[in-house]
């Protein structure tokens, strides 16, 4: 007999777990990306920011994009990396939409060159998980 931590039993609550909270934030990401009055009617913390909201609907969608491939997905860093880059990138686009709300001009540059920089490390990470897969037919990005 197996415990609730160990396996199927345990995969399955794990997966759980990360797909509900995923999908949890994700629809709340989307919504205040997407609808920020209406999200801030529901939140009812004044005074209401467009931008803020917009943001708040970035950061959210990017950790129930990483929740979401976390439950099938074994490889942090992978993980780690595209919630990091759904985030970014649409940080970036609200920063660039949002001009008018404030902030800097330099604001979407700096934030477009922290995305390209986690790209290019996704890129190196996931080249040399293939070069290790083929050199000694052992995936390390799928161990625990």
């Amino acid at each position: 007999m197996t415990s609730a931590g160990n396996g199927r039993v345990g995969r399955t609550l794990v997966a759980i777990a990360c797909l509900l909270n995923g999908g949890v934030l994700l629809v709340f990401g989307l919504w205040a990306l997407l609808l920020p009055t209406s999200f801030a009617a529901l939140i009812d913390f004044p005074p209401y920011n467009e931008h803020l909201l917009h943001d708040l609907g970035a950061f959210q969608i990017g950790i129930g994009v990483s929740l979401c491939l976390a439950a099938v997905w074994s490889d942090a860093t992978s993980v780690v990396l595209i919630g990091f880059l759904t985030a970014g990138t649409i940080h970036v686009i609200n920063h660039s939409l949002d001009h008018e709300l404030g902030g800097h001009a330099a604001d979407s540059w700096g934030l477009a060159l922290l995305v390209a920089v986690a790209a290019a490390g996704l890129i190196v990470h996931l080249r040399q998980a293939r070069a290790t897969k083929a050199g000694t037919g052992v995936d390390r990005t799928q161990l625990p």
